[in-house]
């Protein structure tokens, strides 16, 4: 855990002295000294601008979701006992594009919004995709780990139908459309980092709390109930929680992948198999990798690429090989 820690801070702060822009490390580390100390800035004033208004919100910003995407996956995992579980499984990203593309076909040009309504229509399209495979699974008789993975399944479907459908009548915004769908941090700011952090904080300090009962759900759901869990009861907050994180992750930076596979998987490897250690650590983890993504993202060429393609560069092989060594262990 203090290792994760220090792997965080340190990642951070060169996140933020290290940039496109050829500010210096030195003297970006002089400014945030200054800052804290109340001493004379290094830095003009468009160039402070850089480090506060656009680099630190974007490096917070980046480990909130990854935090989000990452513990959302751990208790994914968990939940299912299934290693390629992920936080969209359950509908959260084929809601929340679908109603990201309402916005942008039929309310392009909506301003005056205290929070703009993207994010608020990702958020509530991405809660709305979960409720809605969580009410499909209840009416086909049950609660179970199938049924409710099943009943993601055919949810997504039927919303990524519709968002086809709602950005046909609007070919002009299938750009807009596939860049957010994409995933990307080049617009963010405060108001974003303020509008994810509550729901963000909220749903980690549950996943915390209940991170030794996934250990117990691990052992089956009788012997859970032996002692003294109801499991159905825990895998509903659980799937409540994880989908809350995923939801305001959406919100804010499009759809992200791999990063609810990869971190926490990462993490297995490296601290064992109890999800009591998992879950902090894949918090910590998946701020530590987003941040370099996003990093990377923004630097490695003189155009941003979007952050979604640098996940996918690091996830899909590493997808390829859990999915090589789990075999037999998927259901």
């Amino acid at each position: 855990m203090l290792l994760a820690l220090l792997a965080l801070l340190v990642t951070v702060v060169f996140a933020v002295v290290v940039g496109a822009g050829e500010l210096g490390w030195q003297r970006v580390l002089a400014e945030i000294a200054a800052q804290v100390s109340g001493g004379v800035s290094p830095l003009s004033e468009r160039e402070a601008a850089i480090v506060w208004q656009l680099r630190v919100p974007r490096v917070l910003l980046a480990g909130l979701v990854g935090a989000a995407l990452a513990g959302a996956g751990a208790a994914f995992q968990g939940v299912f006992r299934n290693p390629l579980a992920d936080p969209y499984l359950l509908g959260a990203a084929a809601g929340a594009g679908m109603a990201a593309t309402v916005v942008m076909v039929f309310a392009p040009a909506v301003t005056g919004w205290l929070i703009g309504p993207l994010p608020l229509a990702a958020f509530a399209g991405a809660l709305a995709g979960v409720g809605l495979s969580w009410a499909v699974g209840r009416s086909a008789g049950g609660s179970g780990t199938a049924t409710l993975l099943l009943a993601g399944v055919a949810v997504t479907a039927f919303l990524t139908a519709v968002q086809t459908f709602v950005q046909q009548l609007n070919t002009d915004t299938i750009k807009q459309v596939y860049t957010w769908t994409m995933g990307g941090l080049n617009v963010s700011s405060w108001r974003d980092l303020l509008l994810a952090l509550p729901y963000v904080v909220l749903a980690a300090a549950v996943l915390l709390a209940c991170a030794r009962l996934l250990d117990v759900l691990a052992l089956g759901d009788a012997e859970a109930a032996s002692l003294g869990l109801r499991p159905g009861r825990v895998r509903l907050l659980l799937l409540a929680a994880a989908s809350l994180a995923t939801a305001a992750a959406v919100a804010v930076s499009g759809l992200i992948g791999f990063v609810g596979i990869v971190v926490p998987h990462i993490v297995r490897l490296l601290a064992g198999s109890s999800y009591r250690v998992i879950v902090p650590l894949a918090l910590i983890g998946g701020a530590v990798f987003l941040i370099l993504a996003d990093h990377v993202a923004r630097t490695v060429l003189p155009g941003e690429l979007p952050l979604g393609v640098v996940t996918a560069f690091a996830g899909a092989p590493f997808f390829a090989i859990v999915l090589r060594t789990s075999r037999g262990r998927l259901s």
